[in-house]
């Protein structure tokens, strides 16, 4: 694409056809609802197996897993304890809005997991502390540097990720069924909180290995069928720097693809992810959040030795490489596929296809989610020769099938969930003050939950990492 052409399209202001009412928009079916069934009895049969084999009347024991863990479920959590809806989000959003830039934040966080494991997991596990209030309160005496770190870390956590994370969950939860925004939040919170203060950190780790498999199943799912959608990475490419909708504002660039969509090191003065910034002004806070945030640091003590947290720390690090392919290319084929709605340049246009005026790009994951993937009839049918009766034989229907739709809603979900519980296992001073954290964490992400509609797919990923 040259710049006479991104010149030409944004001095053309034509008319397009009102977007689709939210009626008119692809559901899920019962093939799909079934699959979101046994995604939930899944996740709660793990909860209580966890919650009923390990013995959490001590502080180690609820805390810490009895420090028990061994390294791929450690890696795991710790994956999963990153990875939230906000990420399914925010980051195809960004992909959709600006290219393959903010993938920094996903590979910087790479090089810090490790920095955990190797140099500051040492020294935590040496001194024999739970929790890293207790830590701060060892290294430095009082009480008062503990729970004020506690307080403050609740605090921005509940307010920022949190509060994010559900507005993710709950925005692709009412694209797919329609639900009231609010009251999926709070019915997602109350389930997630009853295997979880209950549990302790044992059903958490449990359930976050599972939520990682189903999470990584379907987001590699859905990156399959949009690149054999847009045609490979060539395509991709192709397609990407021609993906300026129809209707642009003029003397603008709002709505035309960044020339350097396909960079990461960008420029260090007019870019909006310079590369000195990218390389030390990032690592700063993202050192803070993967070698000394709480809900981080817990799953590595609970290991059961320095060997297998440094083992959960290296699985966790090849883990992040996955989120460039499953879910930021797919977001940028998103923008190819629904331009006009997508990457929707003009305020008003953009209220009315998904109510935001700041731009529609945070709708790019869910729009591939309810509108590529193919609609199921019937789970699982019986053999090859069933086929006729019951669906195409071919690959599409197949897939339509196995409900993937509802598999996709089961990893926004597990994203949801995943965020929710690892705040009730983020402090420590006594179990009923967590368990009373938790209905007042309730009430807190619910209201703050109001203002991250407002932000667009960059601040959320700003607000992520």
């Amino acid at each position: 694409m040259t710049f006479d052409l991104a010149v030409g399209r944004q001095g053309a202001i034509m008319t397009t056809s009102p977007p689709p009412s939210p009626g008119s928009r692809p559901t899920l079916v019962t093939v799909d609802i079934v699959v979101l069934v046994v995604y939930f009895l899944l996740v709660l049969a793990v909860g209580f197996w966890s919650m009923w084999r390990t013995k959490r009347s001590t502080v180690d024991g609820y805390f810490l897993a009895g420090k028990n863990m061994t390294w791929w479920p450690v890696g795991a959590s710790l994956f999963a304890s990153n990875i939230g809806s906000g990420h399914f989000i925010g980051l195809a959003g960004s992909g959709a809005a600006a290219g393959i830039g903010a993938i920094a934040y996903e590979w910087n966080g790479m090089l810090m997991v490790l920095l955990l494991g190797w140099l500051f997991l040492p020294i935590y596990i040496a001194s024999g502390v739970t929790t890293m209030p207790e830590y701060l309160q060892r290294r430095f005496g009082g009480r008062r540097t503990q729970l004020f770190i506690a307080v403050l870390s609740l605090f921005i956590y509940i307010f920022t990720k949190i509060s994010v994370d559900m507005y993710a969950g709950a925005l692709f939860i009412q694209l797919a069924l329609q639900w009231d925004i609010y009251l999926a939040i709070v019915l997602l919170l109350s389930v997630t909180a009853l295997y979880t203060v209950a549990g302790g950190l044992a059903a958490v780790i449990y359930t976050d290995a599972a939520q990682t498999a189903i999470m990584l199943a379907g987001a590699l799912t859905l990156m399959g069928f949009s690149f054999a959608e847009v045609g490979g990475w060539n395509a991709l490419m192709e397609g990407y720097a021609n993906a300026i909708p129809s209707v642009t504002v003029p003397n603008s660039t709002c709505g035309i693809p960044r020339d350097d969509a396909f960079h990461i090191f960008r420029d260090p003065v007019n870019s909006d992810l310079p590369w000195p910034g990218v390389i030390i002004g990032m690592s700063v806070p993202s050192m803070w959040y993967w070698c000394s945030d709480q809900v981080i640091v817990q799953r590595s003590l609970a290991a059961k030795n320095l060997t297998h947290a440094k083992g959960g720390s290296l699985m966790a690090a090849y883990l992040k490489i996955l989120p460039f392919f499953a879910v930021m290319l797919p977001g940028m084929i998103s923008r190819i596929l629904y331009t006009d709605d997508v990457a929707c340049a003009d305020p008003e246009l953009c209220k009315q296809i998904c109510g935001n005026p700041v731009g529609c790009t945070d709708t790019a994951y869910a729009r591939l989610v309810m509108e590529l993937l193919p609609a199921g009839e019937m789970l699982f049918p019986l053999s090859y020769s069933s086929y006729p009766a019951f669906c195409d034989p071919s690959l599409t229907f197949f897939f339509s099938c196995l409900g993937l739709r509802g598999l996709m809603m089961a990893v926004m979900i597990a994203a949801l969930i995943l965020t929710h519980t690892h705040t009730h296992t983020h402090t420590h001073t006594h179990s009923l003050i967590t368990k009373c954290t938790a209905a007042a964490e309730i009430y807190a992400s619910k209201s703050s939950v109001f203002y991250s509609q407002k932000l667009s797919c960059e601040q959320i990923m700003a607000l992520q990492n």
